[in-house]
Parts: structure tokens; C-alpha cells; sequence
């Protein structure tokens, strides 16, 4: 209790997702489609719709909708002449290649331009290159240019870890130094999210005790399961008019489960299954050009052997 009383008056949120069950999510999907069907909710709908195109995220999900939530009930808030406050919205994503951070990233943007949070909604990516100079000084006029091109949007640092990199004398701390000051003299006018692995970001916010109060939000984006990651490569490859047989299948679901285990802390998930689609989509062609065989059923069947070898020329495998 006294922990989230602690979180409230930083103004923090901390949300406990339980999972439902088939019956109460059924439910709760019907009532949210009723609700949610009035014109007024559009932009939220767009979202959505835009989200279930995607394999997983469930979290995701729900974050996104609790953000519309949050920032709807404020606008009802205020056509009744309730206190609102200003809402702080910079953000941490943590998670590993792959798991959706910087799609995630443009859809918030595109929500909160259509809320008229932003002026703009574009989103700026930027990471360590893009922010530190080579001279005392020149790093802070890089980190200033870049956040006077991401006002009225999201500007959205990656591996933003590396900042703190070199330690005290880099000049990465000038542009964590540059931003926090961004952050505080036009907080209302962009939305600063840093993006990076767990614990290196968890390390980079505990080396700088100034930060992670300014972030409120602070999202995990999970790896895929070996299930997501099979449905994410069927349709990959379906999409290209493809098919995995069933040898493939049982290959890619225990190529999976390896590098799973394997890269546990930083395993790349949709960048993996695309990587090693496309080396799969290769291998089947050199090995139909050398059977001699060009029929339909020939043409669009990946089989286990093509994933096979695909995975030993796989750069993260």
C-alpha cells in the first residue's frame, strides 16, 4: 500500500494486468464492441484494428487501450470542469528486437495526434549516432536539433542504454542531460520514449536517479512464444505464397525452442522468423534448381530440410 501510494504521488502508473478467462474475455469483447462502436471512439478503433493485424501483444493490447481510456475519461473530465492536470506521456519500452517497440511507438503517435494530444504525430527514430557529437558542445546542439524536429510528435530513442555507455566523461551524458532539460521546458509539446533490452535499460535508469520519475510509463514488451512465432511465420510465408509442410513445422517449432533457450536475454523474435524465412526461401531454391523440379505444389512448399540449412547461415541463430 504504502509502495503505491509512494507511485501515485510521483504520479506514476503501475498496472497489474490479470489475464481473464475464455468466458469473462468473450464477454468483455462483446460489451467493448458496443461501446466502442460509437463514432466518437474512431480513433481508438483504427488502433485496434490496426493492432489485431498482429500476432500476440495482448499486453500491448490492453496498454493501448488503457491509454485511450485514461486520456478519454480526461477530456469527459474536463467538459464537467474536473481537475485533469497536465499529463506527463514520456515512456520506456524495454524488450527485445522484434517485439513490436517502434511499431508500437507510431501507432501511440498516430492516437495521440487524432486525440489532439500532439500537434503532429510523426514519429523521429533516433539512437546513439544521432545524438552524440565529437566535441564538447556539438552534442547538445545534435540533441536539441532532434528534438526541435520530433515537437508535436514522438521522438523515440533506441538502445537508448548506450547513452550511458562511457561513463561520466562520454559525451552520451551530455545528451541524457540535453533531453531531461527538453523533457522539463516542453514536456507538453513532444513525447520523448526510450527504448532498449530489459536490464540494460533497467541499468540505465538506475545509474541515472533523475529519470525515471519523468517517465510515468514504463512498458515490457514479452518475447513471442514459440506458438506466436510458428503463427507469425506461417503467415509470413503465406503472404508470399508459400507454405510450410508439416516436417517444417515440427523443424521451425524445435529451431525455435533452441534459440530460444539459447538467446533467452536479447533473442531478436519477428526478426529471426524473417531472417531465416528468407534464408529458407533461398535454400529451397537452389535445391528445386538442383532436383530439377518446378511444379506448383513444388514451387510454394518450404520443406524441414530448407529450414535446416536456412538455420546454419543464420547470423542470430
Amino acid at each position: 500500500m504504502e509502495q503505491a501510494s509512494r507511485m501515485r504521488k510521483r504520479g506514476q502508473i503501475n498496472v497489474v494486468l490479470k489475464k481473464p478467462s475464455e468466458k469473462e474475455a468473450l464477454l468483455s469483447h462483446q460489451e467493448e464492441t458496443d461501446i466502442l462502436s460509437d463514432p466518437e471512439h474512431s480513433a481508438y478503433r483504427q488502433i485496434q484494428y490496426e493492432l489485431d493485424e498482429f500476432i500476440g501483444l495482448s499486453s500491448i493490447k490492453q496498454f493501448m487501450k488503457e491509454i485511450y481510456a485514461w486520456l478519454y475519461l480526461n477530456q469527459k473530465r474536463q467538459e464537467q470542469g474536473l481537475k485533469t492536470g497536465k499529463q506527463v506521456l514520456h515512456m520506456v519500452f524495454k524488450g527485445n528486437p522484434g517485439t513490436g517497440k517502434t511499431t508500437v511507438a507510431r501507432l501511440i503517435a498516430k492516437l495521440f495526434k487524432d486525440m489532439g494530444v500532439l500537434e503532429k504525430g510523426h514519429l523521429i527514430e533516433a539512437e546513439r549516432a544521432d545524438l552524440v557529437g565529437e566535441y564538447i558542445g556539438h552534442t547538445a546542439q545534435k540533441t536539441r536539433d532532434l528534438v526541435q524536429k520530433a515537437l508535436g510528435g514522438i521522438l523515440f530513442v533506441d538502445e537508448a542504454y548506450s547513452l550511458s555507455r562511457g561513463g561520466e566523461k562520454d559525451f552520451g551524458k551530455e545528451a541524457i542531460d540535453t533531453l531531461v532539460k527538453a523533457m522539463e521546458d516542453q514536456q507538453h509539446s513532444f513525447v520523448l520514449i526510450l527504448a532498449g533490452y530489459p536490464k540494460e535499460m533497467d541499468r540505465f535508469l538506475s545509474l541515472n536517479p533523475g529519470l525515471p520519475s519523468r517517465f510515468p510509463m514504463k512498458v515490457t514488451f514479452p518475447n513471442y512464444t514459440v506458438k506466436e512465432l510458428t503463427e507469425m511465420a506461417n503467415k509470413m510465408v503465406k503472404e508470399r505464397d508459400y507454405k510450410l509442410d508439416e516436417r517444417a513445422d515440427k523443424t521451425l517449432a524445435e529451431l525455435l525452442k533452441y534459440t530460444k533457450e539459447k538467446q533467452e536475454e536479447h533473442f531478436s523474435n519477428g526478426r529471426f522468423i524473417r531472417n531465416l524465412l528468407e534464408r529458407a526461401i533461398r535454400a529451397q531454391a537452389v535445391r528445386l534448381l538442383e532436383e530439377g523440379k518446378y511444379d506448383k505444389d513444388d514451387l510454394i512448399t518450404i520443406r524441414g530440410v530448407d529450414l535446416s540449412h536456412a538455420f546454419k547461415y543464420t547470423e542470430d541463430a
